[in-house]
């Protein structure tokens, strides 16, 4: 499976926070699965952290770039993408994790109820 991790998947992955469901930990663990991050999730935490709405250890690049993820960079296809989807979710940063998902054909881990108001795959975080 081809898994793309919501920004708070990703987190709560690297921090090992308990929100992170057992079923969600399993899905990224799983070998055979390609487990990818989004550079507009890097985008969206790292706005975060300088507006002080988000707290990261100094090393959380190394942490990242140990991680057996791939980067999904964002490309003119994904924005371009952004025009198919209805106006349900306004945060940017979502709308964008599901155009590059409905592009690359992959299925988001997340646990926010509005991506299912959208034509992607979806398992819970």
């Amino acid at each position: 499976m081809r898994i793309l991790l919501d920004t708070h998947a990703l987190l709560w992955w690297l921090a090992d926070d308990p929100e992170l469901a057992e079923a969600g930990r399993e899905v990224i663990a799983a070998p055979e699965n390609l487990i990818a991050f989004s550079a507009a999730s890097i985008w969206e935490i790292r706005i975060k952290q300088a507006v002080g709405k988000l707290d990261l250890p100094t090393d959380f690049a190394d942490v990242l770039a140990r991680q057996p993820f791939e980067a999904l960079a964002v490309t003119v296809a994904h924005a371009h993408a952004l025009q198919e989807l209805p106006l349900v979710h306004r945060d940017p940063f979502d709308r964008l994790l599901i155009a590059q998902a409905r592009v690359e054909g992959m299925t988001i881990l997340t646990r926010d109820n509005a991506f299912t108001h959208y034509d992607v795959s979806t398992l819970p975080a």
